[in-house]
């Protein structure tokens, strides 16, 4: 199977964790399938992406390149990065919409972001104009500019933040009622330590949605 784009993801193993972000959003990146009730409101933006933390962001194959190559670059350095261990996970407002985001020191998950950002970087072709004008509209820094050039997408190497997008933009009346809801939702159930030890190859298929392709884990130092 060919897919439009592909990406480079975190996704929880199977389990609770999975299983209520599936849930939550309406879903499942690992099965490629519609999962529960969400509410469309609040979670139809993200949907398509599942329930994730971004690593290297969607990118289109170079021509000429192909899946088969870009699984097995992503495997020979997934044997080289080492799981990376944070206290936990807590739901945040970042801007308009809800995500949960790491606690602890993010250093060494930013430094395994941005070795596989460049490790995987020939298999990305340019962006599109269409594509960066749309990036561009966000008022980008100096900085996200350069790396927007450098690497497709602003929010990489220095400006990365990993989170798990449990929403569109929400109007500020809603925030605070939609992180209660979220709060009950996912109460007790994201990991403590929080571990990140495996990285999915996802693919975006013609509907729009992404899917699990393969999942690799990290094994140095293991």
């Amino acid at each position: 199977m060919k897919f439009a784009r592909y990406g480079i993801y975190y996704t929880p193993a199977p389990g609770a964790f999975a299983d209520a972000g599936a849930a939550w959003l309406g879903w499942d990146v690992a099965r490629g399938q519609a999962v529960g009730a969400p509410d469309d409101a609040i979670t139809r933006r993200p949907r398509k992406y599942g329930f994730h933390g971004t690593i290297k962001p969607p990118f289109r194959l170079v021509p000429g390149t192909g899946e088969g190559a870009l699984a097995s670059e992503l495997a020979q350095l997934c044997h080289r990065l080492e799981p990376v261990v944070l206290d936990g996970l807590t739901l945040s407002k970042i801007g308009s919409f809800l995500a949960l985001t790491p606690v602890g020191d993010v250093r060494a998950l930013a430094t395994m972001a941005a070795e596989v950002v460049r490790g995987l970087d020939a298999f990305r072709a340019p962006p599109d104009p269409a594509e960066l004008e749309k990036r561009r509209q966000s008022n980008l820094s100096p900085l996200q500019e350069k790396y927007l050039k450098d690497w497709g997408y602003p929010y990489v190497m220095d400006a990365f933040r990993f989170h798990m997008t449990l929403s569109g933009p929400l109007p500020a009346a809603r925030r605070d009622a939609v992180l209660a809801q979220a709060t009950k939702h996912f109460l007790d159930i994201p990991p403590r330590p929080f571990v990140i030890d495996s990285l999915t190859l996802v693919g975006e298929d013609e509907d729009g949605k992404f899917r699990e392709i393969s999942r690799y884990t990290l094994q140095a130092g293991v």
